[in-house]
This record gives structure tokens, C-alpha cells and sequence, in this order.
């Protein structure tokens, strides 16, 4: 009997009758120590059993909390016979971690989507309940497979319930439900069955503070002893009971739950192999097992509540604990296991248990368990006697600190290697975790400097630390960073095209930086670090086709190498195409993609970022409220984007001084202005500046834009270029030239800008019959992008010019509208032919979400089926 859950217990037979319905859903139970958690669990597996759902469940050993991907270890054993029917990259994820494949795994959250996709087809077989008690004490690497997946349940008959303490197992985004203390009815009802004088229940009560399991365990110990306690907390109070419990037992008892404590799985037959080398045996549990502190089956000791195992850890002595540590380590088969039990007990440097520790780490890493290779890297450096390689593992440690996304613990090991008085080559190997640490920091700059003063001093480290030293110097502003690395990279014989490239637009060389932008696109060799290159710099040159079908490349490797922590970055570039090729349904679809993986993947910094490019689309379309809400929060390094959609709202509505006051502000210093700026705001510039009839304030910025469209010769840029022009010095074969130029370009809302203010200038010129034939051009384009501000110009405009009939009406609905944004990415995989699994495999989705998606569209685009879906323009 529960008493005072009703509560609690409603929310739990709430979300798994919404899993057997098809609709799945995760819960936090978080509370202290005996407030009932895994009573709760309990029930909540008897009753689901009972209606037919599976259960699979593990609990988190606090010996475990580093051991890389032991809880997933313990859930997923009793279905590793399902990984066939997994995508290969998932398969192998889950292969590694389960100790049955050795290929590496490059996204830590990789075996997470595995995670989801395994549930979701045990949950092809029936509703699926997974429950996860002591979630404070998993593994890293556990934690943020199963948080990616239960982030990511939508449709999958699955429902998971994470039990946990008040402190640690973070996991924002899910519901969270903290058990309430008992009420003195219903504790006195708890009490019942003990017989306790009323003036001692009551006392007890008072104690217990509404915790159950301070209630039943002080309940007993008073009844056995009516002498007084000396209560400090709840938690210690029950600890006290235990430590009091075990130290009556048999020495020999004693120890015997020692090396149940310490080993910490409840791997009876390792316990025992152990134990054995200190005259421990099976029947030293006995006395244990009678007093109900432990379980045990054939192959399993499991204490009756956690607490025990921590009191009988406690209370033996240190060197007690070490002899255990130690036999168990000589008994275990797994090396990782041992590896888990050598740091405790080894209490100085010892280089053999080291390089042990070493090679566990590096197993650790290749499946993508960076923060325990980042533990096991920092024992095997506090173990190491010689100093340089003390050093050089704490410089591993914090790589793989950093890989886990520790920045600040990456920090502090990094600085904790240069305090070991490192050498030149050491310093050099840390510089890189160093500067990344700075780079996301925002200490842009210094990360960039860092990287050039130690670039020499690590052999094969220094081309990469240079072009990386570029690529911070650029986005930190820092011109010096960026011609030194372009020089240095030249000087090794390593010229980089790109890096040589942004040399050059640093000092408004584009005649000489654009033409080697256009050798690093052309040049690339397939391999990842070129296409990325090559991808930055079909950017730079405003090249729109070849950037829009490397991001779109970029996109597609990482979704079939299951990237997903480099998936977020890949979509943003390729939102930011889609925007400026006037794909913005496309675009929004892009973005909700990466904010949701995202905050999956705990990358909020790449959250706020993104919101760079729906604010671009709600200035385009005139959603101003929208718009302020997204730029708020955009980072500082994402400035130039958020200004920009700002900027873009004010010039819409007539707001001229403010437009480019914010723009001259935004411009700043800093070679990222030549670029960034300059393709994204100049026009704007140029077009507040003329109508405040201060067309001086752009002259600078329009003479860089013109020089850097010249030498470029992509023909959007040069009709922008040549509108710019017109608008300053009001010659219409600039016009005429920048309307020709913009049938060959890209970009749907500068051409119906360059198109309106031809109109205009044509409507002051009297030639009102071609002024309409030109501004009906503009308004057929802004109606097409949404963009309202722009189409009420355009109509004022044309009324202006005589035309009668440019009345506002309602543009024509796209079906496509209707669709969220992840339904429009379902049912334009699924017209393509592509299925259900080929689908989900590519969106980092269950088959069964993919397919609610389609349940959900079908009737918002009026079909019945795929078929039908094929035959409709999804453009």
C-alpha cells in the first residue's frame, strides 16, 4: 500500500495510458533520498506489466557514475538482439557500447538517436515503458543518450519516467514531478503495523519529517531501541540507521557487503571471485540477507535501498576499501571494469595502472563517452610519475572535456596542465582546447593569438592551428590574426586559397582575395575539412548556387553519418541560402530542424543564434513584433544578423535615420564587416542614406560593395551594384542594367527591390505606362515572398501611376502554409520515394513520429496516400 501518492500516481498512469494510446511522453520524479521514488516506480511497472506494456528499467550505481555508458549497458542487454534492424551508423553506435563492435563513433549523440530508434521498434510490438531509478548517479554518457531520446518521443507508444534525486541528472525540457511529504494521517497509517506507543509514533513522525523511509526505518529502530536519537538530516538520519544495522553484523558479513558496495553492479559471481582473495565466501551474506538489508539470486546482490550500500562503503576503513578495490580489479575480465576499480585503489603514481587508464579512456572516447575518457584521462594523470606525460594527459583530459561540452571543466584541466610547467610541444598540443575554450567565450581575438604564438612548437599541429587561428581572427575582427596566418601558412609551404583569400579582403583587395576564394571552391579534394572550406568560401563570394548546394551536401552528410552535434550548424548555413533564395517556408523548416536538435544536444548558444534568420523573414514579411522577439536574443557574434533584419524593418516602414544609424552603428571595425556587411546591409545603406537626401554617409561602404561585386561577377551583386548606383546618381541604364542583371541572379526580394525603385524613378519621370509594367513585377514578387511592407509600396506606387486595380487583396493561400515545418520535410522526403525508416534515419526521427506527420498532413494538403502526395508541386 502507497500512502499519500494518489497524486503522483495518477500522473504516472496518466502518461502510460497516453503511450498505449499511441502518444508518448517522459517524466522526472526528483526528490530526497526515501521520499518514495522507487516505490513509485514499482507500482508504476506492476501496473503497466499488468496492462500488457514492456518493461525495461535500470538503476544507476553511484560506483558506476564514470564508467562509460554502464547504465545503457544494463537497460539494453536484455534487447541487443534488435540492433540488426537498425541503421548501420546506429547500429554500430550501440554495437560499441555494448562491447560486441569496435567502430569508433564520431557524434557522442549518435548512440542517442540509436537509443530512440531501438525503443521505437520494441514499441512497433506493443507499448514500451522504460524507467530509469537513481538518474543522478548515471554515466554522462548514458544520461545524454537517454535525454536525447526521451527529448525526441513523439509518437512512438513509448513512455520513460527518470527517478532522481534533488541534486544532479539536469533535464531541462521535461516535465518534472516532485513527490510530496507524507501528512501525519497518512503517515500514521505507514506506521500501523509497528505497534508503536502513540507518544512514540508521534515522536517518530515528528523526525521522519514526512520522508516514508525515514518513517519505516526510524519506526523500527525505536521499537527495537525506544532509547533517543540525535537527529541531524533525513538522509543522515537513515545513513546512521544503516552504519548501526551493519556494524552488529559478522566482521566477515561486513566485508562481504563492502565488496557488494564497492563493485556496485551486483555482479555476484565477480563479488565473490573477489572476495575470495580476503577469505570472504557466499555464506558470509547470510546474516545480511536475513536482516533484509540485500537481496540476492543466483547471479545478483542488490541492496534494499542504496543508502545501505553507501553506509556499508562508509564505514569500513580506507584501507579496507582499497584491498577491496584492488581484488576486485584482479578479479574483473573487462578491462574497463578494472580500469573503474585501479584509480581506488592505487594512492601513488604508478605508470603501469596509468597507461591501464589510458587505453580505457581512449575505448571511451571512440564511442563518443568523452566525459568519462575525460575522468579516466585526469586518474591517469594524477597517477602518472613522469611530468611531461602527466601533462600531456591532462591535455587529453580536457580535450575530451571539451568534445563532452565542458568548456568550463575543459578550462580548468587546460589550465591545470600549464601550471605542470609544460613545455614548448605541450603547450602547443593544448593550445587548441585552450582557444576553442576562449573562441566560445567570446574571447575571439586572444583565441586567434594563442593559436599563431604556438603554432610552430607542435610538430604536424601547426597548418591546422593556423587556418584555425584564421578563421577566429576573422569572426573576432582581428585583420593582424588573419594576414599573419595567410603568411605563416605560406612560409610552411602550406598556402591556403582560403586563408590567403580572407587575407586579402581584410585589406579591400577583392580583385586579388575573390579569385583564390574562387581556387579554394573550385579545388576542394572531398575531404571534410576542404568541403567545409569550400563551403565558407562560396559564401564570401556570394556565390548562391554552389553555397546552396554545399550546405544542402553538408546537410545530407551529416544526417547519413549521423552528426547530429554538427547537424544544427549545417542547417543554419543552408537556412540562410534558402532565405536569400526566397525559400523561406523552406527556410523555417531548416531552422526548426537545428533548434530542436539543438536543445536536444544542449547547444543553447546555436539556439539563440539561429534565430538570426526567422527574424530575417519576419522583417521581410513585416512582422515586427516577431522580429524584436527573435533579435533579443541573438548572441553578440551574430550581431550583424540581428541589426540587419532590424534595419530592414525600419527602412520598410519609412524610419530612415534610425535604418542607418543602426547600420553605421552594426558596421563596426573588423574584416567580417567587408563580407558580412556588405551583402547583407549596404543596399540598405545606400537606400536610407538617399532618402534622407544624405547620400554621402554611403558613399564608403557602396564603393567597397561596387569593387567587390566587380571582382566577384556574380550577377545578383552586380545588379545591387548597379541600383545602388542609380539611386545615388539617379542614371537609368544603372537601372536598366540592374534589372537585365537580375534575371540571371538568385535573389527574389532584391530583384522586386531593384524592380520597385526602377518603377518609381520611372513614375517621376512621367513614363507611367512602363512604371506600371515595372512596378507590377515588384508586387508579384513581394506578394510571393510575403513580404506585406514592400507589396503596400509597390500598390501605392502603382495607384500613383494610374493603375486602378492594385487594390490590397489576400494573397492566394499556398498548402504548403498549412504544414509545420517538420511535416513539410516529411511529406517532401515522402513524395521523393523515400519510406517511413528512410525518413526517420535522415531526420533523426521514429518511424512511428514520421508517419503521425503524414497522418497529420495528408488531410491539410487533401490527399489519402503517398501516391497522391507525388503528384503534387511541393516547390
Amino acid at each position: 500500500m502507497l500512502y499519500g501518492r494518489s497524486t503522483e500516481l495518477a500522473a504516472l498512469e496518466e502518461l502510460t495510458a497516453r503511450a498505449r494510446e499511441g502518444r508518448s511522453g517522459a517524466l522526472v520524479l526528483r526528490g530526497e533520498a526515501g521520499i518514495g521514488k522507487t516505490a513509485l516506480l514499482d507500482r508504476t511497472a506492476q501496473s503497466a506489466s499488468a496492462s500488457g506494456m514492456r518493461v525495461l528499467r535500470v538503476t544507476g550505481v553511484e560506483p558506476e557514475a564514470d564508467l562509460a555508458f554502464g547504465g545503457l549497458v544494463q537497460l539494453l542487454w536484455p534487447v541487443q538482439d534488435r540492433l540488426d534492424g537498425l541503421p548501420e551508423p546506429q547500429a554500430d553506435a550501440l554495437r560499441a557500447v555494448l562491447g560486441a563492435g569496435r567502430t569508433p563513433t564520431r557524434d557522442r549523440f549518435l548512440t542517442g538517436l540509436a537509443v530512440l530508434t531501438l525503443l521505437a521498434d520494441l514499441a512497433e510490438q506493443g507499448p514500451l515503458l522504460c524507467l530509469v531509478d537513481d538518474a543522478q548517479w548515471l554515466d554522462q554518457a548514458t544520461s545524454d543518450a537517454l535525454l536525447f531520446a526521451a527529448r525526441r518521443l513523439a509518437a512512438e507508444q513509448v513512455a520513460m519516467v527518470f527517478a532522481t534525486r534533488d541534486e544532479g541528472f539536469a533535464a531541462p525540457g521535461l516535465t518534472e514531478l516532485r513527490p510530496s511529504r507524507l501528512d501525519t494521517g497518512d503517515a500514521v497509517s505507514l506506521l500501523a503495523d509497528l505497534g508503536l506507543p502513540p507518544a512514540l509514533r508521534d515522536q517518530v513522525i515528528a523526525e521522519s519529517a514526512g520522508n516514508p523511509l525515514a518513517l519505516i526505518e526510524f519506526g523500527a529502530a525505536r521499537r527495537d531501541d525506544p532509547g533517543s536519537f540525535t537527529p541531524v538530516t533525513v538522509a543522515d538520519r537513515v545513513l546512521s540507521s544503516y552504519r548501526t544495522q551493519i556494524a552488529a553484523l559478522p566482521e566477515k558479513t561486513r566485508l562481504a557487503l563492502l565488496f557488494a558496495a564497492a563493485e556496485g553492479r551486483g555482479d555476484l559471481p565477480l563479488q565473490m571471485k573477489a572476495a575470495r582473495a580476503l577469505g570472504v565466501g557466499l555464506e558470509d551474506l547470510e546474516d545480511a540477507e536475513r536482516a533484509g538489508l540485500i537481496q540476492v539470486t543466483e547471479s545478483t546482490v542488490v541492496f534494499r535501498h542504496p543508502l545501505i550500500g553507501t553506509a556499508a562503503y562508509q564505514g569500513a576503513v580506507l584501507a579496507r576499501r582499497i584491498a577491496a578495490h584492488q581484488a576486485l580489479a584482479d578479479a574483473a575480465d573487462d578491462p574497463d571494469c578494472r580500469a573503474r576499480h585501479l584509480p581506488l585503489a592505487t594512492t601513488s603514481p604508478d605508470d603501469e595502472v596509468a597507461s591501464e587508464l589510458v587505453a580505457a579512456a581512449e575505448r571511451a572516447a571512440d564511442r563518443s563517452a568523452y566525459a568519462a575518457a575525460s575522468l579516466l584521462h585526469q586518474q591517469a594523470a594524477r597517477l602518472t610519475p613522469d611530468r611531461r606525460a602527466q601533462v600531456r594527459r591532462l591535455t587529453d583530459a580536457a580535450a575530451c572535456a571539451l568534445n563532452a561540452g565542458h568548456a568550463g571543466q575543459a578550462r580548468d584541466l587546460a589550465e591545470q596542465a600549464e601550471r605542470s610547467s609544460p613545455g614548448p610541444e605541450d603547450l602547443a598540443r593544448l593550445a587548441p582546447v585552450r582557444a576553442a575554450v576562449m573562441f566560445e567565450s567570446g574571447e575571439r581575438r586572444e583565441a586567434a593569438r594563442l593559436l599563431l604564438r604556438t603554432h610552430a612548437a607542435g610538430p604536424g599541429l601547426g597548418p591546422a592551428m593556423l587556418r584555425t587561428g584564421a578563421t577566429y581572427g576573422w569572426f573576432a575582427g582581428d585583420a593582424d590574426s588573419v594576414r599573419e596566418a595567410a603568411e605563416r601558412l605560406a612560409s610552411l609551404g602550406e598556402a591556403d586559397p582560403m586563408v590567403e583569400g580572407m587575407a586579402h579582403l581584410v585589406d579591400d583587395d577583392y580583385a586579388r582575395g575573390l579569385p583564390l576564394l574562387e581556387r579554394a571552391v573550385a579545388g576542394q579534394d572531398g575531404s571534410d575539412a576542404a568541403r567545409t572550406r569550400a563551403l565558407h568560401s562560396a559564401i564570401l563570394l556570394g556565390d548562391d548556387a554552389t553555397a546552396m548546394e554545399l550546405a544542402a551536401a553538408e546537410v545530407a552528410r551529416c544526417r547519413a553519418q549521423g552528426l547530429i552535434g554538427a547537424l544544427p550548424q549545417a542547417l543554419h548555413l543552408l537556412a540562410e541560402r534558402q532565405v536569400l533564395a526566397g525559400a523561406h517556408r523552406d527556410a523555417e523548416a531548416s531552422v526548426a530542424e537545428a533548434v530542436e536538435i539543438a536543445r536536444d544536444t544542449g547547444l543553447r548558444e546555436r539556439v539563440a543564434w539561429l534565430g538570426g534568420v526567422p527574424a530575417r523573414i519576419a522583417a521581410i514579411e513585416g512582422d515586427e513584433r516577431r522580429c524584436r522577439d527573435l533579435v533579443r536574443d541573438v548572441p553578440d557574434v551574430g550581431r550583424v544578423a540581428g541589426e540587419s533584419a532590424l534595419s530592414l524593418l525600419e527602412l520598410a516602414r519609412g524610419d530612415y535615420e534610425a535604418a542607418l544609424g543602426r547600420l553605421e552603428t552594426a558596421a563596426g571595425p573588423g574584416p567580417q564587416r567587408h563580407m558580412a556587411m556588405a551583402m547583407a546591409t549596404v543596399a540598405d545603406q545606400v537606400e536610407a542614406a538617399v532618402r534622407l537626401g544624405q547620400s554621402e554617409r554611403a558613399e564608403r561602404p557602396m564603393r567597397a560593395f561596387e569593387a567587390w561585386a566587380r571582382a566577384g561577377r556574380q550577377p545578383w551583386a552586380l545588379a545591387v551594384a548597379h541600383r545602388c548606383r542609380a539611386l545615388v546618381d539617379g542614371r537609368e541604364e544603372d537601372y536598366r542594367e540592374a534589372v537585365r542583371l537580375h534575371g540571371q541572379g538568385r535573389r527574389p526580394f532584391e530583384r522586386a527591390r531593384t524592380a520597385l525603385l526602377y518603377g518609381e524613378w520611372l513614375r517621376r519621370a512621367r513614363r507611367r505606362s512602363e512604371a506600371r509594367d515595372t512596378l507590377r513585377s515588384a508586387l508579384e514578387d513581394f506578394e510571393g515572398l510575403r513580404a506585406v511592407p514592400w507589396a503596400e509600396r509597390a500598390r501605392a506606387e502603382l495607384r500613383a501611376a494610374g493603375d486602378a486595380t492594385t487594390s490590397a487583396k489576400a494573397t492566394a493561400e499556398n498548402v504548403l502554409d498549412r504544414l509545420t515545418p517538420q511535416e513539410l520535410q516529411v511529406v517532401r522526403l515522402a513524395a521523393d520515394g523515400n519510406s517511413s525508416r528512410e525518413i526517420a534515419a535522415q531526420l533523426f526521427l521514429s518511424r512511428r513520429t514520421v508517419e503521425h506527420h503524414l497522418y497529420k498532413a495528408y488531410p491539410k494538403l487533401g490527399v489519402g496516400s503517398r501516391r497522391e502526395l507525388a503528384r503534387l508541386n511541393l516547390v
